[in-house]
């Protein structure tokens, strides 16, 4: 069985619970791709609990969760949900460095932990730089081309094969879907 690969985005509080445990519950070789949930919205024709009126109750549940697996209680950025373009396209210019375990760490710790927004370059230049990262580097490769054809490649191949929101985990073929899923696809690579 190859690696596990879970897909992400910044801005989902599920897949910051997923992230911060995926070492411990999936191993260390768990690869994470970075791919643009607002485009897996348009995908699929809806979007998130976060707009709408089961915001409090999501909320509710994902603090409780943190609590439950032992994390720091959540510190929601003013604004939340913010726009993650620009984070995702940081987080895709990590990956490309072998940094992307490092720099979402620590950007979904500011972000959740602190309260940060990641829509703010100053945060992400901040976060590449307790990453190990250039920051200037990271600015500057976040508004090419390159980089946003290559984010947008993988959350168009994400939607291929089968992905339909975040955190998901990928076995192979079989797509495990939200933070609630992820010993399930522990369970189906020790087995």
């Amino acid at each position: 069985m190859t690696a596990p690969v879970l897909y992400f985005d910044l801005a989902s509080p599920y897949a910051y619970l997923a992230v911060q445990r995926a070492p411990a519950v999936l191993g260390p070789a768990v690869e994470l791709v970075p791919i643009l949930l607002g485009a897996i919205f348009k995908y699929r024709g809806y979007g998130s609990w976060a707009e709408g009126a089961e915001r409090p109750a999501g909320v509710a549940e994902i603090e409780r969760r943190a609590r439950e697996r032992g994390l720091p209680p959540i510190v929601w950025p003013q604004g939340w949900p913010v726009n993650s373009l620009a984070a995702m396209r940081a987080a895709t210019w990590a990956k490309r460095h072998a940094r992307a375990g490092e720099f979402v760490r620590v950007a979904y710790e500011r972000e959740f932990g602190g309260g940060a927004n990641l829509a703010e370059v100053t945060v992400l230049q901040e976060c590449a730089t307790e990453a190990g990262l250039d920051a200037e580097a990271m600015s500057r490769a976040i508004l090419t081309h390159e980089i946003k054809d290559e984010l947008r490649r993988a959350t168009d191949q994400a939607w291929a094969l089968g992905v339909r929101g975040v955190p998901s985990v990928r076995l192979g073929e079989t797509i495990f879907y939200g933070d609630d899923t992820i010993e399930l696809a522990a369970a189906a690579l020790a087995a």
